[in-house]
């Protein structure tokens, strides 16, 4: 039996295994102006320890709550490597994270990202952590570490892969949700600024498997190349549905994301009741048309898998609704009357649409 010798001095090595600790290093003083944007008061310390500290704003609460969420962005990644561009993905991830949040009634606090990589190019990282900065930033939160991992052999070079977990905290008495969904209540829907982070393994399949449009190719509904539209980042509700919250009194929040508008408006209304919406209130972006004809997807289909131009619901006292309107109005957000809550009476959905479509 012959043993395998290694010349002195020339033994297996971190490195060589396809692991860069001095690129990570790299990545991460890198990354360190992008997260001192996000700072807040509460934070202690700063990137490097072995756990973020954070100060809980107890002085705030009388009986303060946590939340957590966890999420990541899917195959939207996949777009944001074809098209070598980077620095949106986190915007993406921290929506995904912090407008779950929200929808109880919680602040989101401070967020930890995780980042899987084949290769870690401190580049390309710090260029990802800029978008979860900007993210974090328009989500009032902190940007307090998180995780850069490098997977020789189980990633490819390029390939890379984003979650997150965000912790916020709402009053215990402020917590919303279907025990406070009345009859006659307002569905009140936010315009969302595109597909945002779900449905993309169809977007994918029809839209370069089937039809094979190129990423770079000029779209004149869009107004710009398909890349780039797939690229839109996602609206981020969480200040904008807090400020609602604080303006009128809003009942349940409902972010869209995955399972459609129903799917996830029918998580925020009770027993005995049904949300009864109108299509004909508004018309899908121009992305979902263009979607739903190169793949001939059914309309079913469509509303499972995309926010079809809603991106987050506020369900409200029929009084508060002009006050709303003009609260979101003043934010720069678009929105519109869906329906209703009613009695269920037989009907065995909690929520129904009827209409259809003005343009679709």
């Amino acid at each position: 039996m012959t043993t395998a010798r290694h010349p002195i001095g020339s033994g297996a090595t971190y490195a060589g295994s396809g692991v860069s600790i001095a690129a990570g290093e790299a990545a991460v003083d890198l990354m360190k102006p992008h997260t001192q944007k996000t700072r807040r008061s509460e934070v202690i310390g700063g990137i490097g320890g072995f756990a973020a500290l954070f100060r809980l704003p107890v002085h705030r609460f009388r009986d303060p709550v946590l939340a957590s969420s966890t999420d990541g962005v899917g195959t939207k990644s996949a777009i944001a490597q074809a098209m070598d561009v980077h620095d949106t993905i986190g915007i993406d991830l921290v929506a995904m994270v912090a407008d779950d949040l929200v929808a109880c009634g919680a602040e989101p606090l401070f967020l930890q990202d995780y980042i899987a990589c084949g290769k870690l190019e401190p580049q390309r990282i710090a260029s990802i952590v800029s978008g979860i900065a900007e993210g974090c930033m328009r989500a009032g939160c902190a940007l307090v570490g998180g995780e850069t991992a490098e997977h020789p052999g189980l990633m490819a070079r390029e390939d890379y892969d984003l979650a997150a977990t965000a912790v916020g905290v709402v009053e215990a008495d402020s917590i919303l949700g279907p025990d406070r969904v009345r009859p006659g209540d307002v569905v009140l829907g936010m315009g969302s600024s595109g597909i945002h982070s779900n449905g993309y393994s169809l977007v994918r399949h029809v839209l370069l498997d089937i039809a094979r449009l190129p990423l770079d190719g000029h779209v004149e509904e869009f107004g710009r190349t398909l890349g780039e539209e797939l690229l839109e980042p996602c609206r981020i509700y969480a200040l904008d549905c807090l400020a609602l919250a604080r303006e009128t009194d809003a009942h349940a929040y409902a972010h869209i994301t995955g399972g459609g508008l129903a799917g996830n408006l029918a998580r925020v209304i009770p027993d005995g009741l049904t949300a009864a919406l109108d299509r004909r209130a508004w018309s899908p972006l121009p992305v979902f048309g263009y979607i739903a004809s190169h793949g001939r997807v059914a309309r079913e289909e469509m509303e499972k898998a995309f926010n079809m131009g809603i991106g987050m619901v506020a369900v409200l006292p029929a009084e508060d609704v002009d006050r709303a309107r003009a609260v979101l109005t003043a934010r720069h957000l678009w929105s519109v009357v869906l329906g209703t809550v009613e009695p269920s009476g037989d009907r065995t959905d909690r929520v129904t649409l009827c209409g259809d479509h003005p343009r679709f």
